[in-house]
């Protein structure tokens, strides 16, 4: 029976309740009207001659007095003989009516109540149990199977991750044709771990091997088996391999799986963590007494480090697929991707826009195609252009363009300088990558950003390409010195940067005199998920020379800079002019303002939000830790 024809004989049954309702209403107000009268009073009224008429229904009389003609009703006794006779006797009109073809009805009524409590009763738990709700049936996996009329995704759907998809194509086909490998001695891997930052596409890895697969497949995340009531995560657990079990070959994705597999023994709530039951019930079925053959974990999640080292073990999760972000080639794929969906303009290269995103994960790409598709709706544009993809992408970096902001004309002028010392140095300093654009236009958090664009993905730096970081750091706060003859507030997050970045060549690197050693040992709670302390493990006098170190790269820095500033004041005036005239520059008029030539003149719709080339923030070897605020740029004073 269908849950259609459930839910129609649901409704007629209340609505046949519903009816009895109303009999029972209708029959106590009809007694209110009639007036009730003992037997022996019925008996005594009728001899006097009082009552005119009855209608006898089985034991019940109902009937009319002669002189007000008011109503009244008697119950007679079955088993009185002289009834009839006593009312023939006194010329009373009698109608007989056949209780037969009623008698189901005071039954009914009698059992109104017990109908109504029951359709109440079985209307909660049908509540209870459908939807989310489920609270009859929380020991029950929550995992969903993935319906065949759903819109598929398939391997063709995922870019820039060829690797991962051999790894998992290998998987589909231990599924599709496991005798092959069987008869070379081979066995089924049990788990797939996918591992990866957030928003390389572990969860579309996941979805396109369910499209590709004709196997069931079962999705679940990991905190859907962790609820308030004890012992729920580990019933969960096996139902859903007991789910598993009757498909088989079938795959079960658990997303997020740290939700669930964190290190045991870490954090509170001791060995009798409901978390940690949890786990210990997802050990023993994907490797325990039972074989779960034909039963293939995938899982995902960004925090391996926090996984319990039993979960990791081969004959657990036998493989452990690297997701990472997409190299250049990789980019330019995902981006055909998700281009598919928009309609391109003839300018838009999509080459170029890979190259100018390094660091981007999928997530990224995509949501950078989704604002210039939003870019060029927004202009009454039929086709998305090049000029609409470098608009996205300026804002997915540094945010949108704060042109409401109103800043006095020197504040503008702090800025243009400040910008202006950065690209100096970063232009006339070996091992720095390329220029791109610099901008006094606030965006986000900052005031002005300066960009630069590398040549290609790097995946490690030399000391020399940090030592011009440092440089092209320390170029905003010696230009504020040199030409305004001041120092303000906007180069606070450019020193707490280069600050950092020369602990980390000392204490990390291993990038100055003290040697190839690291210094300070970092301690984590797993049960956080997060590093919260250093613990010092080396003595005051070599403190004192980490001190000495991470200042002595910082002042050669500052001098580095501060002689390639001082040595072309010409060009930094000339620099910090066309920003305050043009807002924005590009890498050619860099150029040109560096050699001393002039600028070729405005385009009339030339806004300082539509450049064009490629794009990266500079100075970005570390995460931003200062308030916010972008790579080079001043922060609000």
């Amino acid at each position: 029976m269908n849950s259609t024809v459930k839910t129609i004989i649901f409704w007629v049954f209340i609505f046949a309740c519903l009816v009895l309702l109303w009999q029972v209403f209708q029959k106590g107000s009809n007694g209110g009207k009639d007036q009730e009268v003992s037997f022996s009073q019925f008996l005594e009224d009728a001899q006097q001659g009082q009552i005119a008429d009855v209608t006898v229904v089985g034991s019940e009389v109902h009937g009319h007095f002669r002189n007000d003609k008011s109503a009244f009703h008697v119950t007679v006794p079955s088993n009185y003989p002289r009834l009839y006779d006593v009312l023939d006797q006194n010329k009373v009109s009698v109608t007989v009516k056949n209780s037969d073809g009623n008698s189901w009805l005071p039954i009914l009524i009698n059992l109104a109540p017990i109908i109504i409590i029951a359709a109440l009763w079985f209307f909660m738990l049908r509540q209870m149990q459908s939807g989310g709700n489920k609270a009859l049936s929380f020991g029950k996996s929550r995992a969903r199977l993935l319906s065949m009329q759903q819109k598929k995704v398939t391997f063709k759907d995922v870019a820039g991750v060829d690797e991962a998809k051999e790894e998992l194509k290998e998987i589909i086909e231990f599924l599709r044709e496991a005798q092959k490998f069987q008869k070379l001695g081979g066995r089924i891997p049990k788990g797939v771990l996918l591992v990866g930052p957030p928003g390389t596409g572990k969860t579309l890895l996941a979805r396109a091997v369910a499209g590709e697969a004709n196997v069931p497949f079962f999705s679940i995340s990991g905190s859907d088996f962790v609820e308030m009531f004890v012992g729920v995560g580990a019933s969960r657990v096996r139902d859903l391999f007991e789910q598993g079990k009757k498909n088989a070959p079938c795959i079960i994705f658990i997303d997020e799986i740290d939700a669930v597999g964190r290190h045991r023994g870490a954090g509170l709530g001791g060995g009798h963590d409901e978390r940690e039951q949890t786990l210990n019930q997802l050990l023993v079925e994907m490797d325990g007494f039972e074989s779960n053959d034909g039963v293939i974990l995938v899982a995902a999640t960004n925090r391996p480090d926090v996984l319990d080292p039993a979960l990791l073990r081969p004959g657990r999760f036998d493989r452990r697929v690297i997701v990472g972000r997409p190299d250049v080639r990789g980019r330019e794929e995902v981006l055909r991707v998700h281009a598919k969906k928009v309609p391109l303009s003839e300018d838009v290269d999509l080459r170029v826009m890979a190259r100018g995103t390094p660091g981007f994960s999928g997530a990224d790409l995509a949501n950078m195609v989704n604002e210039a598709a939003l870019a060029a709706a927004r202009a009454n544009r039929k086709t998305v252009m090049m000029v609409d993809f470098e608009h996205a992408k300026d804002k997915v970096l540094m945010g949108a363009e704060r042109r409401s902001m109103l800043l006095t004309d020197e504040e503008k002028r702090v800025t243009a300088y400040h910008e202006a010392g950065h690209v100096l140095v970063a232009a006339l300093r070996d091992h720095a990558d390329p220029l791109h654009k610099v901008t006094i236009i606030p965006r986000g958090m900052a005031l002005g950003v300066t960009m630069q664009l590398p040549e290609d993905d790097k995946h490690n730096v030399t000391k020399d390409y940090l030592e011009t970081q440092l440089a092209i750091l320390m170029g905003g706060r010696i230009a504020e010195e040199i030409f305004l003859k001041q120092m303000t507030t906007g180069a606070g997050n450019d020193i707490e940067r280069a600050t950092e970045l020369a602990r980390k060549m000392v204490c990390e690197y291993g990038m100055s005199r003290l040697g190839p050693l690291t210094f300070g040992k970092k301690e984590e709670q797993i049960f956080l998920g997060r590093e919260i302390s250093q613990h010092r493990d080396f003595s005051e006098e070599t403190a004192r020379q980490i001190d000495a170190e991470v200042r002595s790269l910082v002042d050669e820095a500052y001098r580095s800079a501060y002689g390639i500033l001082d040595g072309h004041k010409a060009a930094m005036d000339r620099m910090a002019l066309a920003l305050l005239e043009r807002e924005t520059l590009d890498a050619t008029e860099i150029r040109l303002i560096i050699e001393g030539k002039d600028l070729p003149p405005l385009k009339p719709s030339g806004g300082s939000g539509t450049p064009t080339g490629d794009v990266q923030q500079v100075l970005k070897p570390e995460p931003n830790r200062g308030g916010g605020f972008p790579e080079g740029s001043p922060s609000p004073a």
